[in-house]
């Protein structure tokens, strides 16, 4: 008995150990020349894909597409929907053990900004 719940911690730690570093809430600001604009992601590695929301502007989640993990390198898109009018944004990153640095496309306009894991 003793045996089994021992292997049973050891197990849990090692789920734990080799849990993706990508999973779980992220947030930060984008600055733009309106001012600095609250951004929040919430990530889940399945092996080299990525799946996960983004927080949208109104409070509802927006589901990412298209997500990839390689390493500690990400990439994935959104798609928001401006009155009926849909406009893709485009996200790479690279994760490291408290924050994402990610670059995105908007248009032909690049930017960039780090998110901090918030959970």
């Amino acid at each position: 008995m003793k045996f089994r719940a021992l292997l049973l911690g050891l197990v849990l730690c090692a789920a734990a150990v080799f849990a993706d570093p990508v999973d779980g809430k992220w947030s930060g600001s984008l600055s733009t020349p309106g001012g600095d604009f609250p951004v929040a992601f919430t990530f889940k590695a399945d092996g080299a894909v990525l799946n996960g929301t983004m927080a949208g502007m109104d409070g509802m989640d927006i589901k990412i597409a298209d997500g990839k993990v390689d390493g500690a390198n990400i990439s994935f898109s959104v798609t928001l929907d401006f009155g009926g009018m849909p406009f893709k944004l485009e996200y790479k990153g690279v994760v490291s053990a408290d924050q994402i640095k990610l670059s995105g496309d908007a248009g032909g306009m690049p930017f960039e900004f780090v998110v901090k894991k918030s959970q």
